[in-house]
């Protein structure tokens, strides 16, 4: 008589908070690093804003999700929006300073695109980890949360396979998602299903084409 197979339980990958706490780090940093060309006031402020809201998030959950707070998840909700907003700010400095037709060194474009286009997708990356389904917490089969509908389709979700029964998808996921979104300006092999998914991968992309077709384009031909 054959024996049933148990689905495995799945792994503590999806409950890491270290990941997305440091895609926030190396976001916050790049803003330091983007040119003053393109940005006078000073560089510091909105690191030093991001950093203050991602303390209490690192001080609560430092290494894995163990501590779930509504306040909690609007510290996060709120920092990801200071960084897309911050970040389409220097996208927007960045085209007047194409526009106004001013000399510009080639270097500092493709430095302030390449810086631009990596905030971008670590930024949507957060973004997608903390709404899909609710959030990290509601997605923990062993939390007690109202169960809401799954706004992205990994395959991962669809495959009838030894191994894959009780997949949870963790930051990692989120972050190709964000990295493909922002490469081929569209979803590759994860859909999305919800409205609010669809608006935000769209922002996203969009301003993911005009980091690279405009900006970068310019730049090479001054160089």
């Amino acid at each position: 008589m054959s024996k049933v197979r148990k689905a495995p339980a799945p792994t503590n990958r999806h409950t890491r908070r270290w990941p997305a706490s440091l895609a926030v780090i190396v976001a916050l940093g790049l803003q330091l690093a983007v040119p003053p060309q393109i940005m006078e006031a000073p560089r510091w402020i909105m690191p030093a804003i991001g950093a203050g809201l991602l303390i209490p998030l690192i001080w609560t959950n430092p290494f894995h999700l163990q501590r779930d707070e509504v306040w909690l998840r609007w510290i996060e909700l709120v920092l990801v929006a200071v960084l897309v907003v911050i970040n389409a700010v220097y996208l927007i400095s960045l085209i007047v300073l194409l526009a106004s037709g001013e000399q510009a060194d080639g270097r500092v474009l493709v430095k302030a695109a390449l810086l631009i286009w990596v905030t971008n997708v670590v930024a949507f990356a957060l973004w997608y980890w903390e709404i899909d389904r609710g959030g990290p917490f509601a997605r923990m089969p062993e939390h007690e949360h109202e169960e809401e509908r799954a706004d992205l389709l990994f395959p991962q979700m669809t495959v009838d396979l030894p191994g894959w029964e009780r997949w949870l998808p963790g930051f990692t996921d989120y972050l190709f998602v964000a990295f493909t979104a922002s490469t081929a300006f569209s979803p590759t092999d994860t859909m999305p299903l919800t409205a609010r998914v669809k608006t935000l991968m769209g922002i996203q992309s969009g301003m993911a084409l005009l980091t690279i077709a405009v900006i970068a384009a310019r730049a090479v031909n001054v160089l």
